[in-house]
């Protein structure tokens, strides 16, 4: 059994525990709902309330998926929805005690963030990166209490995977990653935890069967569609990897590669050229309707 966190910072009170989540786009919005869902006070922000909106819509929706396959019910979702407020820039940054960052897979954009968070925020305010590739450390460094960082990683969609990844960073304090595990865990998450090397565990496995996929298909092997079959049929694979890269977005997943190459200098994190060529021509997948399958909107591919 985790270790719960001590009574002045116990997740499940959620009177007084508010989680700012800084980021609305897919992820930052399934956190703050899959938090909401949790009893916690949330604040989603972003930098423009367009932006912002777009987000709570976005909670809204994932709720009501949930509520269509039966995982929630519907008073619980109103319910939800009502424990949720939208902002822009850092808005109640002073008195959240859960800081859940997921902007751009950017280090310079992460650094700065938190570097401006830890000007507002309660100084003891634990600080959690969504990041799912770039080293905890490394986007600590210029912290001056980089102690309270930690890695709570999320997998797309938040309401259905039941994964969190738990990252120290080197400098990382022993009650901030269990705290970081107990918060997981109050969300109904299954918690590992992993070393804080680029990629972490899942990512890096993740890169390799995306980029591999991406490489049969540039030099003609097969198909898409019979690449994503054989990863389906053959591996149990719930989708195939070009399905889960439109999903997570072919911009994001060159992102993560070259994050792995600066990291290990590893031909297998090379992003195949058909990566680049797609990102180019701004097909990402899914949030743009367009990348290794069509999305019509509102529908399915």
């Amino acid at each position: 059994m985790t270790a719960e966190p001590p009574p002045e910072s116990d997740p499940r009170d959620s009177v007084r525990t508010r989680v700012l989540v800084v980021g609305a786009g897919i992820m930052g919005s399934g956190i703050a709902a899959q938090c909401a869902l949790a009893d916690y006070s949330v604040t989603l922000v972003d930098v423009t309330e367009e932006l912002a909106r777009r987000g709570s819509e976005n909670a809204a929706r994932a709720l009501e998926h949930a509520v269509r396959k039966g995982a929630v019910l519907p008073g619980a979702r109103e319910a939800a929805l009502a424990r949720i407020d939208v902002g822009i820039g850092l808005r109640r940054a002073e008195s959240a005690q859960i800081i859940v960052e997921a902007a751009p897979e950017n280090l310079e954009v992460k650094r700065e963030l938190f570097g401006e968070l830890e000007g507002v925020a309660p100084a003891g305010a634990m600080f959690a990166s969504n990041t799912s590739s770039l080293p905890i450390t490394s986007i600590g460094e210029k912290l001056r209490d980089p102690g309270r960082l930690v890695g709570v990683h999320f997998f797309n969609p938040v309401l259905q995977m039941p994964l969190v990844e738990v990252i120290p960073g080197h400098t990382t304090r022993p009650e901030v990653v269990e705290r970081a595990r107990a918060f997981a865990a109050r969300l109904g998450k299954t918690v590992i935890t992993s070393k804080d090397t680029p990629g972490f565990v899942t990512t890096r496995a993740l890169a390799v069967l995306v980029n591999e996929a991406a490489w049969m298909l540039y030099e003609g092997v097969a198909t898409q569609e019979d690449i994503d079959s054989a990863y389906k049929l053959g591996f149990h694979h719930p989708m195939g990897p070009f399905e889960l890269v439109d999903l997570v977005g072919i911009d994001t997943a060159v992102a993560i590669l070259d994050v792995l190459w600066d990291g290990f200098r590893d031909s297998r994190y090379r992003a195949c050229p058909l990566l680049r060529t797609m990102v180019s021509a701004h097909q990402l997948g899914r949030k743009t309707g367009q990348g290794f399958y069509r999305y019509p909107t509102g529908g399915p591919r």
